[in-house]
């Protein structure tokens, strides 16, 4: 697969300089580092970078072609390799992975949401890789830079491509669902993220359902029928396959319980396949992530021998409900990132926990929850009581309001401002028989307070 003369002419606003220089390229690169000698290298302006300052790196490093600003051209008249410019070289980069994703025969699986799609592209990842070469999203690599880059970075062998779609803000979805043209599409639910740009769940489903309005002409959409605002969008698609663990579904999944350890046993039935699973995840949510997961492998036609085998391979995923077993208690690292619907999913995680008699829950603020945000941190403490939690310390000046509202059925609550001292409370505090849950917000730097408590059992 190449980069050609005539793909750079199908970029819209692109002018070429020096054409009778430019041959085919194997690879787009946005950055030196890992810049492959006779690449072609885009340089692109982010808030904290600007590429068109390694162009000259960039060349000396074997790149054949590069992709700049036409603002920049004066700057770099001397080079005698050819020169592409164009009006915003993001936007090129994102029309050349779309040049590329059509060149390969790889079916592209896509998944946005809420909460879980990260957790969700990983284990349909491992799943997949049962029957198929696949590439993925490498980690949280999935706005208009991260998803592109996914599709560029594609293998020619590869058989699968699974990219994550990630948003804050509307019309980030439809742009990189266009640039994706996805075979297969999936929203994991529709939850309270992001809505300080969002607005609201209505908010929330107008942007995540543009994956939708962009699949493929023959491609499928995945619906979730335990999400009630998914739901109501069934009838506005015709080539659908709905799962769920409630109501009619093609793809059925059902809860029989939990080890010991909290993890979720289900059955899943598609057709004539039957399935049971105890799965390697802790979590409700995670049994929603595997069914979701398990909802792609049943359309990209993973037998239920390859379903088994897959599962029992499926790792842990950082930061995201990772146990970490030690010898007088567990960490629940949940440090991620954190919503009002992974919190109350996570906190339900440390009730099934039946093998520790202690549940802590070390918790800070939920971000870009605009003018609720007061409400949505209250809400915490309902949770916090249906679960037995028995010890909160919370942190930020938004987890104020949920420690404000925790009432007698937790023995111990602490509430802190400084961040040290939070720190020293965790490092003296009795954590025998105990299972922690830690999580917060990205900005919260939550993993700070998992590092203590690891030293703790050092």
């Amino acid at each position: 697969m190449t980069i050609t003369l005539e793909d750079i002419f199908n970029i819209p606003t692109a002018k070429i300089y020096n054409p009778d220089l430019y041959k085919s390229v194997t690879s787009v690169s946005i950055d030196t580092r890992s810049l492959k000698k006779k690449s072609l290298y885009v340089a692109i302006k982010g808030k904290s970078f600007d590429g068109h300052n390694y162009i000259e790196e960039a060349v000396n490093k074997g790149a054949c072609a590069v992709l700049i600003s036409n603002r920049k051209l004066n700057s770099v008249t001397d080079l005698d390799i050819p020169i592409i410019t164009v009006q915003s070289t993001k936007k090129a980069y994102g029309e050349l992975a779309n040049i590329w994703r059509k060149k390969f025969k790889a079916k592209v699986v896509s998944i946005t949401g809420s909460n879980g799609k990260t957790s969700t592209k990983e284990i349909t990842k491992q799943l997949l890789a049962e029957k198929y070469i696949v590439h993925s999203t490498h980690a949280n690599n999935n706005n208009d830079i991260g998803v592109p880059l996914t599709l560029l970075s594609t293998p020619k062998n590869a058989e699968v491509v699974v990219l994550e779609h990630g948003t804050n803000h509307f019309g980030e979805i439809e742009y990189t669902a266009k640039i994706a043209q996805p075979d297969v599409a999936l929203i994991t639910n529709i939850g309270n993220s992001h809505i300080e740009y969002l607005k609201n769940k209505r908010g929330v489903l107008k942007e995540k359902i543009e994956l939708f309005n962009n699949v493929n002409p023959d491609g499928k959409i995945l619906i979730n029928n335990d999400d009630v605002l998914l739901t109501e969008q069934k009838q506005n698609f015709k080539n659908k396959i709905v799962y769920g663990y409630n109501g009619r579904a093609i793809i059925k999944g059902y809860r029989k319980g939990y080890s010991s350890d909290g993890n979720e046993k289900i059955k899943v039935k598609y057709k004539n396949i039957n399935v049971d699973l105890i799965l390697p995840l802790l979590g409700e949510s995670n049994a929603n992530n595997f069914l979701s997961a398990l909802a792609i492998c049943f359309e990209m036609g993973l037998t239920k021998k390859q379903i088994i085998s897959g599962t029992k391979k499926v790792q842990q995923i950082s930061k995201r409900l990772e146990k970490k077993d030690f010898k007088k208690f567990v960490i629940i690292d949940d440090t991620y990132n954190a919503n009002p619907e992974s919190v109350n999913n996570a906190l339900m995680v440390l009730s099934k926990y039946k093998s520790m008699k202690n549940k802590i829950a070390i918790l800070g603020d939920m971000g870009e929850l605009g003018k609720d945000v007061v409400k949505f941190h209250k809400g915490l403490a309902k949770t916090i009581k249906e679960n037995g939690i028995t010890t909160v310390l919370t942190i930020g000046n938004n987890s104020k309001h949920l420690f404000s509202e925790l009432n007698k059925s937790v023995s111990l609550k602490k509430h802190f401002s400084q961040r040290d001292k939070m720190k020293e409370f965790i490092s003296e505090m009795d954590l025998s028989e105990s299972v922690i849950l830690v999580k917060g917000s990205r900005y919260m730097k939550m993993e700070e307070f998992v590092e203590v408590l690891e030293k703790r059992a050092a």
